[in-house]
């Protein structure tokens, strides 16, 4: 008789630890819960936060209440690469990659039916609005400024779900061929132009020392011959077969007076 009765209060003990098992939950420190008793939202009985319920220790009603969980943790999450067509009519393919997390659970759970999929869906229209409105040129140089203005707009739009966008990075822009070409080339002639300037400021420069040169050469003649023996000592170091006969330039004196008269003008 005592037999059955223990027996029978097997069943007793397996539903009470059944009930135990569904009614107890523990959060870790990143994790909320957002609780509905009979559809409506409700606190926790034990741990209730303002924030939804948690960390810790959670007690829930079994059949009674139902516990989403979330998470508070920073979310990587990857954009889809967008076709999109700058301002100067240039269709590009742009990736991004955006930055979140979770400040309201409650809101994060009620106010949109998967907070992860409307935020992704978010990013990706503003990521084809903005760069939209962008000329290439801007599009490759202006990143910083792009991230910022793509970073704003979409944390305005996620605000109301308890989501705040902390970054959004433009990752890779890929360009059709024919315009990868014509900015290789492009580039290329830019290249051009520049070694093309310097090597004239360099020939610019050369002259004007020369012009310098000859005019101290013009006050001071015996510099000529000075110049004139120093060529002779250098070229005469090098081993050569050449022989140089030095000759004072006084003695083509006459004859460059005599050729000079012959060739003016006479009267």
């Amino acid at each position: 008789m005592r037999l059955d009765w223990t027996l029978g209060l097997i069943p007793v003990f397996v539903i009470a630890l059944f009930v135990l098992l569904n009614s107890v939950r523990i959060l870790r420190e990143y994790e909320r819960a957002v609780i509905f008793r009979f559809g409506r939202q409700s606190p926790a009985i034990i741990n209730p936060g303002g924030d939804g319920s948690g960390p810790g220790l959670i007690l829930l009603i079994p059949f009674v209440d139902k516990m989403v969980k979330v998470s508070l943790r920073t979310v990587v999450m990857d954009v889809p690469p967008q076709d999109v067509i700058t301002r100067d009519n240039v269709s590009v393919k742009v990736n991004a990659v955006i930055f979140f997390r979770v400040l309201d659970a409650n809101k994060a759970v009620i106010s949109v039916e998967d907070y992860l999929y409307a935020t992704s869906q978010m990013a990706q229209t503003t990521l084809r609005s903005v760069l939209g409105q962008q000329e290439l040129d801007d599009l490759l140089a202006s990143r910083e400024k792009i991230n910022e203005e793509l970073t704003r707009i979409i944390d305005q739009h996620t605000s109301p779900w308890g989501v705040k966008v902390a970054a959004v990075e433009v990752k890779n822009v890929d360009l059709p061929q024919d315009m990868q070409r014509a900015m290789s080339k492009q580039a290329e002639a830019e290249r051009e132009r520049r070694a093309k300037v310097i090597n004239a400021e360099g020939e610019f420069q050369a002259a004007a020392k020369l012009a310098e040169a000859a005019d101290v050469l013009t006050r001071f003649p015996i510099a000529v011959q000075l110049r004139y023996l120093q060529t002779m000592r250098e070229i005469a170091s090098e081993r050569n077969t050449t022989t140089f006969f030095p000759l004072p330039i006084d003695l083509f004196a006459p004859l460059l007076r005599a050729l000079g008269e012959s060739q003016a003008p006479k009267g």
